[in-house]
């Protein structure tokens, strides 16, 4: 039985989000020093976007502002993947350190997909 979605904080959407932004932290903190303004900072803003994103567009009327907002975190996600690839191509982590991260990015956008879709019917 599905528990009954009283907040933007009940969305399994919103916690991959807050999974995502810790495991990027984590991740970063492990990044040179002189990349605190570059690769970390892209990484942590782009992360930190997902989840707060859903939460802003949770709280917005109409719902078509909901679905822009929606569509905004899937955009930061992917914004997300691509710094997480540079950063291997660049050498500043390996692949197999970010594999976590990107397979909570698909399965957020598979979910942020859904949502969009769900929320755009009810539109209409």
């Amino acid at each position: 039985m599905n528990k009954q979605v009283e907040s933007y904080r009940d969305l399994r959407v919103w916690q991959v989000g807050m999974d995502i932004v810790e495991a990027c932290y984590n991740l970063t903190r492990t990044f040179p020093k002189e990349e605190i303004f570059g690769f970390t900072s892209q990484i942590r803003r782009s992360s930190a976007s997902i989840p707060a994103n859903v939460a802003e567009g949770y709280g917005r009327q109409p719902r078509g502002e909901y679905v822009q907002f929606l569509r905004v975190a899937r955009g930061s996600s992917k914004e997300l993947e691509t710094h997480l690839l540079l950063a291997v191509r660049v050498g500043l982590t390996q692949e197999d350190e970010i594999k976590t991260v990107m397979s909570l990015c698909d399965e957020q956008g598979r979910m942020l997909t859904a949502l969009i879709q769900s929320v755009s019917e009810r539109v209409a």
